[in-house]
C-alpha cells in the first residue's frame, strides 16, 4: 500500500472510519487515508462544469442533478465561490454638464 499523496510505502494504521473501514497515515507526509474510499473527489470538469452552470439561472437541485453531486456539497462550494468575490464596489464621479 503506498500513500495517495507521497507515493511513500512507509504507511502505518491508523484506526477505523465510522463503517469500520481502517485509517491509514503516511510517515513521509503525514496524511490520513482509507485504501478504497467509498466516496470520491469531486473532478476538476465537474467544477468546471458547475462554474458555467452557475452563470444560468438554474436552482440547485437541478445542477446537483445535472452534475450528479449532492445538493449540500453544491450549496458549500457556491458559498465558498461567492465569498472569493470582492465585496467593494467601484463608483466613478460623473463628469460635470458644461
Amino acid at each position: 500500500m503506498t500513500c495517495p499523496t507521497c507515493q511513500s510505502s512507509s504507511v502505518i494504521k491508523n484506526g477505523r472510519i465510522h463503517n469500520g473501514k481502517p485509517k491509514w497515515r503516511c510517515k513521509a507526509c503525514g496524511r490520513q487515508f482509507v485504501q478504497a474510499p467509498t466516496q470520491q473527489r469531486i473532478s476538476a470538469e465537474t467544477k468546471a462544469l458547475i462554474d458555467r452552470v452557475l452563470l444560468e439561472r438554474l436552482s440547485l437541485v437541478g445542477i446537483a442533478r445535472v452534475a450528479a453531486v449532492s445538493e449540500r456539497w453544491l450549496q458549500s462550494y457556491v458559498n465558498e465561490k461567492y465569498a472569493a468575490v470582492p465585496c467593494e464596489v467601484r463608483i466613478r464621479a460623473k463628469k460635470a454638464a458644461v
